[in-house]
Formats: C-alpha cells, structure tokens, sequence
C-alpha cells in the first residue's frame, strides 16, 4: 500500500525531490516578468522624463513617470532600506519553495511573485540616490495621471499582485505546492480527526 502525505505536512513526493519542469516554469516566467519590467522602466525614462502624463483609453491610463522612495502610495518613503531586506527575505522563501516544488499553477505564481520582487528590487540597490535606498520606478496611473485614485505602478508590481492572487486561489482551492489537492469528504469525528476514508482527500493537482 502507497502511503500519501497527510494535508500540511509540506513534503514534495520520494525524498522531496522538486519537480524540474515546475522549477523551468518558475524561473522561466521570474525571468520574463524581470527583463520585461526593466525594459519598461527604461523606455519610460527614455519618454516619459520631463513630459506631460500621457493619457489613455479615453483617461483610464495614464503614463507619468514617478520615482517612489517607499512602498504604495509613499508609504514608508523614510526607511527606504527596509524594502530591500523585505524582498531579499522574499526571495530567499521563493528559492526554499522551489526545492520541493512540484505544482505547475503554484509555479506560475511564485515566478509571477519572483520576478515582481526582483525588478523592484534592481531599483533599490542601483537606481539613485544609493545602494539599497534607491527609488523604485514607476509609470502607470489609473483614472488619474497623478496617483491620487490608486498608486502609481509598474510592470512589477502588476507580477507581485498577479501572482499573490493567483496565490490566494490556490490556497482556497486545496492546491498544494508539492502537486497534491486537499479535498474535504464525508467522514470523521467532531474533533476533525479522520474515520473511514478521511476526512481529506489528497489527488494529484
């Protein structure tokens, strides 16, 4: 008889081996999500530097270049250094995860969340004014050219967010980074302990 993991015990299948092609696919989508954010950032430097927002779709988006020393709506401008140790943590959890990894949806949303961190990450440590206080740029402004509806943002913050929900659904829907799915079925006593067949259901994701 197989033993399956029970729900939660985070183990990646035989000797929690990673799956390649769900460590391919993460890289691969941290990759593209990174040069594709610093190629905006610069174009937007090259276009946007010293010239009126430039309005789009009718006033939905505007493009207005903006250079954020803290997080979302300036928040934290004056500990600037602090971002960098936050994300650097960040991607030092994502790489762990990487070694037990085995779900492609979940690979999707960390290398979505990988490369969101890593391009704002680059701004932090070689934009100006200094290594690791450097000033994030950011261009796309919605319903507003200067931020005041939402914050001004760039191509990764789009990733982060994308892959954060992505993240949250998974989570709601018992998929679990080693590939398995939790699945709640009849059975068990009060105290939630399985009885017959379990009261959870692990398949592969």
């Amino acid at each position: 008889m197989t033993t399956v993991p029970t729900a939660g015990s985070g183990t990646a299948g035989p000797g929690g081996t990673p799956n390649r092609r769900a460590v391919v696919v993460l890289a691969s989508i941290a990759l593209v999500a990174l040069l594709a954010d610093l190629l905006t950032k610069h174009l937007a430097l090259q276009t946007l530097d010293g010239r009126p927002p430039v309005r789009l779709l009718g006033g939905a988006v505007y493009l207005t270049l903006t250079r954020n020393s803290g997080a979302a709506w300036s928040i934290g401008a004056d500990h600037t250094w602090v971002f960098p140790l936050i994300t650097i943590g960040v991607v030092g959890w994502i790489v762990w995860m990487a070694l037990r990894l085995r779900s492609l949806p979940w690979a999707v949303s960390l290398g979505l969340v990988l490369g969101g961190a890593l391009g704002n990450l680059v701004d932090r440590i070689f934009r100006a004014p200094g290594h690791f206080v450097g000033h994030v740029v950011d261009m796309v402004s919605l319903f507003d050219p200067y931020g005041r509806v939402w914050p001004v943002f760039n191509l990764a913050d789009s990733a982060l967010v994308c892959g954060v929900l992505l993240a949250v659904v998974l989570e709601l829907t018992g998929r679990q980074r080693d590939g398995s799915r939790i699945g709640k079925g009849a059975g068990g006593n009060a105290a939630g302990t399985p009885s017959g067949t379990g009261t959870e259901q692990r398949e592969r994701a």
